[in-house]
């Protein structure tokens, strides 16, 4: 198979952040042709193909369909150009893959500009889970979280259309828009039977990525609490900055907050997981007819000899996932909260000349004790699950869990 060749910049783990709902991928470490990226699961479906896939391919029927359209459409304006794009984005779709995608000019410069933690939307990522779009996290102080919307909701339309086999690029193109306007979601909320339609107005979101404090325990020791938003393209130094100014004051733990975190640039993944992890492997990535690829911990593992707790939920995607198992596998934290989102496959993310770019799934990624995050998600070493209730009092059960731990 042909590879095609151009300058790329650092490889992402993607969350892929659109302007209407972040899909969450995760970029990967430098290549010399191509990156790679996290997403979500595929939605393939081991049966019997109709007769017709068994035949070989005949390249004229292309131009004869060409021709047809050119002949016979009733609107004469045809534009060749949209054509020969949705005609490359079909080709594409016909891998039943919702996270292999073509993307053209505009689209991937959508998808690139949306990297950078400020966007128009409503701030939510979205990814495929068993067949259905599902949210994987709202964004904290956006427009998704303030209408309600939580990890595990499926959207079952947009706008009253259906979402049912919907691609999670066109959903996302379906909810982007300009601050100011509205979009209208159906929605099941996960632990309800009753969907609920929502009219959301899109703003501007601007992420904070990190946030960070000193928490005091009852044994009168302090701890540092760390909450990563995303693994965007500076998060390990902001995260160096906050710990930097934390460990002035002599904390005897730190809680490092993962939860709705969808993911992010790998090379960030790996390198916050190596301020823990002095040497070894941070995760592998597998693909067919491929050597095993490990990505080797690139820090000082000055962490290491400082009791953690990592707390995740449902809403805990990709890189963070990477950074969780990595963690957990090495023995170098507590693992508190709920299973995790399980986004575990790789797509190679491939820039053409024209602008346009394509997505596509090339492997999966492991934990160093060979555990596949993809579907399965991971299980927290104590399990503490949100308490709906809590939502309104404001009472955070899983963080209280984590004090207590450290609380020593």
């Amino acid at each position: 198979m042909n590879r095609f060749k151009r300058p790329v910049p650092p490889t992402l783990v993607v969350v892929f952040i659109l302007a209407a709902f972040v899909l969450g991928y995760v970029v990967a470490q430098p290549r010399t042709d191509n990156r790679s990226l996290v997403s979500g699961s595929v939605s393939n479906v081991d049966q019997a193909p109709p007769f017709y896939l068994s035949h070989d391919v005949d390249f004229s029927l292309f131009w004869q369909v060409w021709k047809f359209v050119h002949d016979n459409y009733v609107n004469r304006s045809i534009s060749d150009t949209k054509l020969f794009y949705g005609a490359i984005e079909g080709m594409v779709a016909g891998l039943n893959d919702p996270y292999s995608v073509f993307m053209d000019p505009q689209t991937a410069k959508d998808f690139g500009d949306e990297l950078t933690g400020s966007f128009d939307g409503i701030g939510a990522e979205i990814g495929v889970k068993d067949g259905n779009l599902v949210i994987v996290a709202p964004l904290p102080g956006t427009p998704a979280e303030r209408a309600g919307i939580k990890s595990g909701d499926r959207i079952l339309a947009i706008d009253n259309t259906d979402t049912t086999g919907m691609a999670v690029d066109k959903a996302v193109n379906m909810i982007r828009g300009q601050r100011g306007t509205k979009v209208k979601l159906l929605v099941q909320p996960v632990k309800q039977s009753v969907p609920q339609e929502l009219e959301i107005t899109r703003d501007k979101i601007v992420l904070k990525i990190v946030d960070s404090e000193m928490k005091k325990l009852p044994n009168g020791n302090q701890v540092a609490y760390i909450k990563l938003v995303q693994f965007s393209n500076n998060s390990n130094a902001l995260f160096k900055e906050a710990w930097r100014k934390l460990a002035a004051q002599g904390p005897k733990g730190i809680i490092f907050d993962l939860r709705n975190n969808p993911g992010g640039y790998l090379d960030q993944g790996v390198a916050v997981a190596s301020h823990w992890i002095k040497q070894g492997t941070v995760v592998i990535e597998k693909a067919p007819k491929a050597p095993d690829k490990p990505y080797p911990s690139s820090g000082l593992g000055e962490l290491s000899q400082i009791p953690t707790v990592v707390l995740v939920n449902g809403g805990s995607a990709s890189a963070a996932e990477i950074v969780t198992g990595a963690l957990q596998d090495y023995g170098l934290a507590t693992v508190v909260g709920e299973k995790t989102f399980g986004k575990g496959s790789v797509q190679n993310l491939q820039d053409f000349p024209d602008g346009s770019a394509i997505k596509l799934t090339i492997a999966k990624w492991y934990t160093p004790k060979d555990r596949s995050i993809d579907k399965n998600g991971l299980i927290p070493d104590i399990e503490v699950t949100e308490n709906p209730k809590d939502l309104v009092t404001g009472k955070d059960t899983q963080l209280e869990r984590a004090l207590q731990l450290l609380n020593r």
